[in-house]
């Protein structure tokens, strides 16, 4: 499937992202933006994040010596082109993976032992536990507030989830980080899984934008918040 991923979405923050360990203040910020949405240039992160462009380019400058950030050449007509900055590998391995490493081989385990099928169902057991107690948490909720539950308890799981609305009718929970993107690499049925869950503990139609498995900077899932059975319309 082929996706359109959305362009530095502006949404409203259920929970601060949290910055990276050791990397706090403007560095930190900087970072956590070029993970919303990348890549950007050291004018779109001034905007962000309210300091001097001459600011950024200082901060662009210590992250670059690090290798936590890489830039491209973007030409935008005549003139000298524009420097888009996105993650280094080492700068995305800052955020939180969960621990897939290990993860991962108690899955092979498994997979050796029982077959794939036994190891796909571990792995939605997850999604069951949380969608459980989700349930309970956000009973009798309206569906703007119950989204914005789901976005904080993804948050919390390391997704660095927010939560928006498109008009009256549709939400959207956006995910920046994969927290486990190894594990669903290897058994992409997990992506699967999320999103029926996201439909059991929303009670509502879930359709997926975007996907960074499928090479986008995040997963967007727009969801109906009019109490309709509808299914989200696909764009283009």
């Amino acid at each position: 499937m082929t996706y359109h991923c959305p362009v530095s979405a502006q949404l409203p923050q259920v929970d601060p992202i949290q910055c990276p360990p050791g990397q706090r203040g403007p560095r930190g910020e900087i970072l956590v933006e070029l993970k919303r949405a990348q890549p950007l240039t050291a004018r779109a992160l001034a905007g962000k994040l309210g300091i001097s462009l001459n600011a950024v380019r200082h901060h662009i400058k210590e992250l670059e010596a690090e290798a936590l950030v890489a830039y491209d050449r973007q030409h935008r007509g005549v003139g000298a082109p524009a420097f888009a900055y996105r993650l280094s590998p080492l700068g995305e391995g800052l955020f939180p993976r969960g621990y897939e490493a290990t993860l991962l081989q108690f899955l092979d385990r498994i997979v050796e032992r029982d077959g794939r099928g036994a190891a796909v169902r571990v792995l939605e057991g997850h999604f069951g536990s949380l969608a459980q107690r989700l349930r309970v948490e956000t009973a009798g909720l309206a569906p703007a507030r119950r989204l914005e539950l789901v976005a904080q308890a993804l948050a919390q799981e390391g997704y660095m989830a927010e939560a928006g609305a498109e008009g009256d009718s549709i939400g959207t929970l956006t995910e920046h980080n994969c927290a486990i993107q190894s594990v669903a690499e290897r058994f992409p049925e997990l992506c699967a899984a999320e999103a029926r869950f996201l439909e059991d503990v929303l009670g509502a139609p879930v359709n997926r934008r975007a996907h960074i498995l499928g090479g986008c900077s995040a997963c967007e899932y727009h969801v109906r918040l009019d109490g309709s059975d509808r299914p989200v319309e696909e764009t283009t």
